[in-house]
């Protein structure tokens, strides 16, 4: 077997990859510390670090957000079902992983638009014994695509309560192509005891930074990223009860005592979380 001797994350290139091109899943990986990324992932990732040295800390703390909001929603709100659109690429800590561990029989349908998630999510989401986990590539600005995909529906019952989770991904959504509506699509097929987990990029806590300079290394990638204030942020969830502590920045959603917690650089993770319920 030959060697690894680059010290750079490598990822090797699959169909249907613009390699030249960032990709927020490829950015969010390799800040991660993951090897799925390309040299203009990277690129683009150091500019965020330049512009804000708590990038890299505040990605780990929303990860953490996530895996907190998932337990819960496995293990105290009784959820079995989970629609996980724009997951990213698989990394420890995943969806399934939390929810199976919590209920093995969870069911979890994994959506992203970048082909490498696709790649490795079926190479790597087996699920549990008890549970079923699937992987689609599509677009969440399509949610009617998503909705009515066959291997969404073989995971998914719309008749049963299913938490969404769209955490990390409504920043690369642009006003013109209306991300209230898209999200108001989802919370509107399903049941009544379903829950939203969201989470999203804010400006809120960095006064001092230019929304131009921080968002610039994703003007030429497949999104543009889009900072929303507290207010943006809350019309998500119109219709919904949020349950305790509300929207609040993503450290500050039921921290673990026992999780280990790095101290981030200025002091915030620059994101929003919450989680609601459908009444």
């Amino acid at each position: 077997m030959p060697e690894l001797t680059d010290p750079e994350p490598v990822a090797k290139p699959v169909p249907q990859i613009n390699t030249t091109v960032p990709h927020p899943a490829r950015i969010y990986d390799y800040l991660l510390g993951g090897k799925d990324n390309f040299a203009a992932d990277r690129e683009a990732a150091e500019h965020l670090l330049k512009v804000s040295p708590g990038t890299r800390e505040g990605v780990r703390a929303h990860r953490a957000f996530l895996r907190r909001a998932v337990h819960h929603l496995a293990a105290e709100a009784g959820m079995t079902q989970f629609l996980d659109i724009g997951t990213g690429i698989p990394t420890q800590g995943n969806t399934h992983e939390i929810a199976q561990q919590a209920n093995p029989e969870a069911r979890v349908a994994y959506v992203d638009n970048d082909p490498i998630v696709l790649v490795h999510g079926r190479a790597l989401l087996s699920g549990s014994a008890k549970g079923m986990t699937s992987v689609i590539e599509a677009d969440m600005r399509q949610p009617e695509k998503i909705l009515s995909h066959p291997e969404v529906r073989a995971v998914i019952d719309f008749d049963r309560p299913v938490a969404v989770i769209m955490a990390g991904v409504l920043h690369f959504v642009t006003d013109e192509e209306d991300p209230y509506g898209l999200v108001e699509t989802f919370k509107a097929a399903v049941p009544s005891g379903s829950r939203l987990l969201l989470s999203h990029i804010t400006l809120d806590f960095a006064p001092q930074v230019r929304e131009e300079e921080f968002t610039k290394p994703y003007d030429n990638s497949t999104a543009p990223m889009v900072p929303r204030t507290l207010d943006q942020v809350l019309r998500f969830f119109e219709g919904w009860q949020v349950i305790d502590p509300g929207v609040v920045e993503v450290v500050r959603w039921r921290p673990d005592e026992h999780e280990g917690r790095e101290r981030i650089p200025g002091g915030h993770a620059w994101a929003y979380g919450a989680v609601a319920a459908k009444p």
